[in-house]
């Protein structure tokens, strides 16, 4: 089940990489309590959508980036979003939830189906996380052309 607006957001330690941070980096969500965080859930580092979602919020990163913590949140290991971040110049850190407990704990982790097969995946969801640490908003099932203006949207 997906947190809802007003629910504590779950908490998580996870492996974190670029934006700025060392090398070896974890980020847990409750040491960030006081300030907005935006976790951006997507699917696969390098595919076409999420590459479209994760440059646009590169290139809308002066309209966001003073109004939370904003953090790209897949499956993949730490050296797929090393990566993803140089190949695309990414601004902001992506986090690593390799054992999938994130994406489990938000309830993105999900039933797809693609070409008439079935399978487990994330679904392309972003939360917006208060100073409190409660759901503040949630965006699902986003079109990556349309992530930036709606989180922009959440945020002001």
């Amino acid at each position: 089940m997906k947190p809802q607006v007003g629910e504590m957001a779950p908490d998580f330690t996870a492996p974190i990489v670029g934006g700025g941070e060392s090398e070896g980096t974890t980020v847990t969500l409750s040491a960030l309590l006081g300030e907005r965080v935006v976790l951006v859930f997507y699917p696969k580092d390098d595919t076409p959508g999420c590459t479209t979602q994760a440059c646009a919020l590169r290139d809308g990163w002066d309209e966001v980036r003073g109004l939370a913590k904003i953090y790209g949140v897949s499956i993949d290991p730490v050296k797929s979003h090393k990566k993803f971040i140089s190949k695309h110049e990414l601004p902001y850190p992506l986090i690593a939830d390799e054992d999938q407990s994130i994406v489990d704990a938000y309830g993105v982790w999900v039933e797809k189906s693609m070409y008439g097969k079935t399978f487990m995946g994330t679904e392309r969801s972003t939360f917006v996380i208060g100073t409190d640490g409660r759901i503040a908003a949630v965006l699902e099932k986003v079109k990556p052309d349309e992530h930036l203006a709606k989180l922009v949207a959440a945020l002001k």
